[in-house]
C-alpha cells in the first residue's frame, strides 16, 4: 500500500517539470513540486536505512544522522542562496515545532487509540530533553542580545551566531559519539527494532542499488527544491500565505512528510521507542546540525544568515519544548497526551497564519 501511494505521488515529478517548462501558474508549480518531494524523501529514507544495514550500526547511525533531514537541508540551502532568509529561519523553528508537537502528537494519539498505554525509555527521553533545552537556549541568546541592545551591528550578530553554530555542531558530534559508541547500549531497543524490520525480507540489501537510489533521489530533490523555492514567493502570495507561515508550517511538513509518516506508523505498531527516536532525533538534528550549517553556509553564499529569530517563533519553540519534555519525561504515553500536543500545534499554526509579516 505504501509503495503504491509513493508511486502515485511520484507522478507529480514530471507534472512539476512540465509546469515549469510550460510556464504554468506559480501556485501550480509550487504545489506539484511540494508533492513530488514527499515520495523522493521517502525513498531517500528507505535507501539510507537499507545502506545502514550493510555498513553496520556505527556507520549506519552516522548515515541515518547525516541524511535524516537531507531533504529539508537541501530546500533550506536553495532558499538561502535565493536570499529567502526569513523563510529559512522560519523553517528551522518550524521543524522543531512540527516534530515535537505534530509528529509526536499524532504518534501518541494514534498509537494510544490502538494501545491503552505505550512505554518508551525514560532515560533517553530525559537525555534528549536536556540536549533540546541546550539547543533552545543557544538559539534564544542571539535574539536576546538584539532585544536588549541598541544599534548593535549586524556583523556582530552574524559573528555571535557563527560561534554559537560551531558550538552546537560540536555538541551534535558529541551526541552521536554518545549514542553510537560510549553509551550505545541505551539505544539497543530502537536499533533492534530497526534490524528486525530490515531483516524481515531475509535478504541482504544491494549497496550499489540503494546508493544509486540515494544519489538519484538527492539530485531529484535538489531540482524540485529549485522549482519550489523559485515559485515560493508568487505562489504563497496568491494562496494568501505569509513568508512566516510558509516557513514555519508548510516547508517543514513538505520536507519531513516521509519521516513523519514513519514515526506514526511505528507508533501504531507499539514501537514507541523508535517513534520517539524519530521525532526527538529529528528535532535535535535540526537544532544542533541543520540550523548551524545554514548559518555557516550564509557566509559562503554571501547571505547574512544569523540566529536572530522572530520573537514569536521562539515563544512557540519554547512552548513546544516544554510541553514535549513534560509529556515524555515519565516514559509512557496515551491518546490524551497526543491530543494535547496536537491541540497546541493547531493553536500555534493558527497564530502563525494570522501573524502579520
Amino acid at each position: 500500500m505504501k509503495t503504491l501511494i509513493l508511486s502515485l505521488l511520484l507522478t507529480f515529478l514530471p507534472i512539476s517539470i512540465a509546469a515549469e517548462w510550460l510556464h504554468w501558474d506559480a501556485s501550480i508549480i509550487f504545489l506539484t513540486a511540494a508533492i513530488a518531494i514527499i515520495p523522493l524523501a521517502a525513498w531517500m529514507g528507505t535507501a539510507t536505512e537499507e545502506l545502514a544495514v550493510v555498513v553496520g550500526p556505527t556507520l549506519g547511525g552516522l548515515l541515518n544522522a547525516t541524511f535524516g533531514n537531507a531533504t529539508e537541508l537541501i530546500i533550506a540551502l536553495i532558499a538561502l542562496r535565493a536570499g529567502l532568509i526569513e523563510v529559512v529561519k522560519a523553517s528551522i523553528t518550524g521543524s522543531i515545532i512540527s516534530n515535537l508537537l505534530l509528529v509526536m502528537g499524532f504518534s501518541m494519539f494514534l498509537g494510544g487509540i490502538r494501545y491503552k498505554s505505550q512505554n518508551f525509555q525514560p532515560v533517553i527521553a530525559r537525555l534528549n530533553a536536556s540536549v533540546m533545552n541546550l539547543a533552545t537556549v543557544a538559539i534564544l541568546v542571539p535574539t536576546a542580545v538584539v532585544a536588549t541592545s541598541h544599534g548593535i551591528p549586524e556583523l556582530t550578530i552574524q559573528k555571535l551566531s557563527s560561534i554559537v553554530a560551531v558550538i552546537l555542531i560540536i555538541v551534535y558530534g558529541l551526541t552521536l559519539l554518545f549514542s553510537m559508541k560510549t553509551h550505545a547500549y541505551l539505544c539497543d531497543v530502537g536499533e533492534a527494532e530497526n534490524e528486525l524490520e530490515s531483516g524481515e525480507a531475509g535478504e541482504s540489501p544491494n549497496p550499489w542499488l540503494w546508493s544509486g537510489v540515494l544519489l538519484l533521489c538527492t539530485l531529484a530533490v535538489a531540482y524540485e527544491s529549485e522549482l519550489l523555492v523559485g515559485s515560493l514567493e508568487l505562489a504563497t502570495e496568491s494562496l494568501g500565505f505569509t513568508p512566516l507561515f510558509t516557513g514555519v508550517i508548510l516547508v517543514p511538513i513538505i520536507g519531513n512528510a516521509a519521516e513523519h509518516a514513519t514515526a506514526v506508523t511505528v507508533a501504531m505498531k507499539n514501537k514507541m521507542d523508535l517513534s520517539m527516536a524519530v521525532a526527538m532525533g529529528s528535532s535535535l538534528q535540526i537544532a544542533l546540525f541543520v540550523g548551524p550549517v545554514l548559518v555557516l553556509a550564509g557566509w559562503l553564499f554571501g547571505q547574512p544568515m544569523d540566529l536572530n529569530f522572530n520573537p514569536f517563533e521562539l515563544v512557540a519553540v519554547v512552548v513546544a519544548v516544554v510541553l514535549a519534555n513534560s509529556v515524555s519525561s515519565d516514559g509512557r504515553s496515551d491518546w490524551l497526551e497526543g491530543v494535547l500536543l496536537l491541540a497546541t500545534y493547531l493553536v500555534v499554526s493558527v497564530a502563525f497564519f494570522y501573524h502579520p509579516v
